[in-house]
């Protein structure tokens, strides 16, 4: 039976896996850690851990994957590459389900944000000296920002999972450094944290809308601190959508005709 890939471990996705079970669509989805499987209940088949390029081929045939809807997150550009190639070698239908991003036209000059193309450049700068920094990038960047000790107080907000608390623990944060919270986080509770820990420097993913991007550029704004956002990695997606409806859609009409 045709099948569509689901690239999951997104809020969004798991919407997207809603709108296809509620169709009755075959799915199966990928996530990398066993927590982001909690995302998707008992909506469809779930693949955890990575893929890649030699594993690929063998997935497609077990599954009979006949569309694929990219619902990854934006910075996990290397699974979207891999799906790219993919689809184009063999003409399987791909979608791409981009998150919208943050609308900080009017906030072009914001003095309080700071963009930087990579965590590289970011490495490579002074912009963290001499400061008490949070780290909301996800608990894999943490250890590349170690050497910045002892000349800053690095502080991390992770994801309440075993994978992240270990991550960051390895990576030399301490437990009165960490706290552990899913997206979303009120504002209140953002500017709490960052006032308790005297934070005047917050590195996060440029990420879009259900990041939490706009409520760190209104606090930053708002308590003085410079938010340092990372880009996300340039990546050209040969369709895209922004809408649940049109991802839905797209995937129901290619697995109908080929389940018929």
């Amino acid at each position: 039976m045709a099948t569509v890939w689901l690239i999951g471990g997104t809020s969004e996705s798991a919407a997207l896996a809603a709108a296809l079970s509620s169709r009755g669509v075959p799915c199966v989805i990928t996530v990398t850690t066993e927590s982001a499987k909690r995302l998707y209940a008992d909506m469809a088949q779930i693949r955890v851990g990575q893929l890649s390029s030699q594993s690929l081929p063998g997935f497609v045939d077990q599954w009979q994957v006949s569309c694929i809807l990219d619902a990854s997150h934006p910075f996990a550009s290397e699974i979207s590459r891999l799906a790219i190639a993919l689809a184009q070698t063999q003409s399987i239908p791909y979608l791409r389900y981009e998150r919208e991003t943050v609308d900080c036209t009017h906030q072009a000059a914001d003095p309080s944000v700071i963009l930087v193309d990579s965590v590289e450049s970011l490495i490579s700068s002074d912009i963290l000296r001499y400061q008490r920094v949070l780290f909301t990038v996800g608990y894999r960047y943490l250890s590349q920002f170690s050497h910045l000790r002892p000349d800053a107080r690095l502080f991390a907000r992770i994801l309440p999972s075993v994978e992240a608390i270990a991550g960051a623990t390895a990576a030399g944060f301490a437990p009165a450094d960490i706290i552990a919270l899913r997206p979303p986080v009120s504002a209140a509770l953002e500017a709490a944290l960052w006032q308790h820990w005297k934070i005047t420097r917050v590195v996060a993913k440029a990420s879009g809308v259900p990041s939490g991007e706009a409520t760190k550029r209104k606090l930053a704004d708002q308590l003085g601190v410079r938010l340092i956002l990372i880009q996300r990695p340039q990546l050209v997606y040969p369709n895209q959508t922004n809408s649940v409806i049109e991802a839905t859609d797209f995937c129901s009409k290619i697995i109908l005709v080929q389940n018929t």
